[in-house]
């Protein structure tokens, strides 16, 4: 039986994004279509977006985050660039275009109380039946557990930053 699955990456460790780029370009190597929205990342230039222009046409990739809200100025224009965001997910999840689509750092709009649990639930559970979906984000909720046929906890045990090396290129972005 084949059928499109919803995957969760959660927990305080790293490599929540990693393990969805990873599943990504497992698919784009496949031949399938791939979009990939980021939730909370700000404009700045990772590789993964550098990834996108090289896989035209097989990913479509939209950063629609201002950035890591813990950090936030406004936290109302948060709340305004999130509904666009998830209104902009539905849409994608909705047009049946796509075989995989990652929602990068979703998780933290229910966290925040940008957007419903409930009203997120819905939509994942009334997705084309083949469209498989990653969320990853710290905090997954019960009912994204719930509703997810995969979900994996990343645990942090060492980090290179508690030891004064800072994020680098091409490691973590």
């Amino acid at each position: 039986m084949t059928k499109g699955l919803l995957a969760v990456y959660t927990g305080n460790g790293k490599g929540k994004t990693t393990a969805a780029l990873g599943l990504a370009v497992r698919a784009l190597g496949h031949g399938k279509k791939v979009c990939f929205i980021q939730f909370i990342k700000g404009a700045w230039k990772s590789g993964e977006s550098n990834l996108a222009q090289k896989f035209a046409g097989l990913l479509d990739f939209h950063v629609m985050g201002r950035g890591f809200t813990w950090k936030s100025d406004d936290l109302e224009k948060d709340r305004a660039v999130a509904r666009q965001a998830w209104d902009f997910a539905v849409s994608m999840i909705r047009a049946n275009t796509y075989d995989l689509i990652v929602l990068d750092e979703l998780t933290y709009l229910i966290h925040y109380a940008m957007i419903a649990e409930d009203e997120i639930v819905d939509v994942l559970a009334a997705r084309p039946p083949a469209l498989h979906l990653i969320i990853t984000g710290r905090y997954a909720s019960d009912g994204l557990i719930r509703a997810a046929d995969l979900v994996t906890e990343m645990l942090a045990v060492k980090h290179p930053y508690a030891s004064g090396v800072k994020a680098q290129k091409g490691f973590e972005y």
